[in-house]
């Protein structure tokens, strides 16, 4: 398959999830910090991931999904229980399989996050026999 014949698939799409700030959404909760009304990073950086996977989910060929490979956030600002976020992330670079969007985060009182994330188109058969592959490795040694 060649990335660049994917119709639609293109820099500058983009995508924006929203989420109310919850109790299991906090730092205490999530294991990353005492803060128990504060939006923890992880959960802000899942949301952005999820934000980039539906800018081309629905645009990949039938058996294509995207993998991530890399995270790279700032997380500037906090976010206190009850308030929502906003998750934005736009297609900014697109190099053989490999996309790489812009992602930007707020609430109600501003900016609190961006960064950038990466993710690869895979086909989903291949990538789970290597899946498989690399899993028997382990079944081989418990024998």
């Amino acid at each position: 398959m060649q990335i660049e014949k994917i119709p639609g698939l293109k820099t500058g799409i983009s995508t924006s999830v929203q989420k109310r700030v919850a109790p299991e959404d906090t730092a205490l909760n999530i294991g990353s910090g005492s803060l128990k009304d504060l939006l923890a990073t992880p959960t802000l950086t899942a949301l952005m991931i999820e934000a980039a996977v539906k800018t081309v989910e629905h645009i990949l060929p039938d058996r294509y999904i995207t993998v991530g490979k890399l995270v790279q956030i700032t997380h500037n600002n906090p976010t206190i229980q009850g308030m929502t976020v906003t998750v934005s992330a736009k297609l900014a670079e697109i190099d053989h399989n490999k996309l790489v969007f812009e992602i930007e985060a707020y609430d109600e009182l501003g900016p609190i996050s961006s960064g950038i994330h990466e993710r690869i188109i895979v086909n989903y058969d291949t990538f789970m026999e290597k899946v498989n592959g690399r899993c028997k490795i382990l079944e081989a040694a418990v024998k």
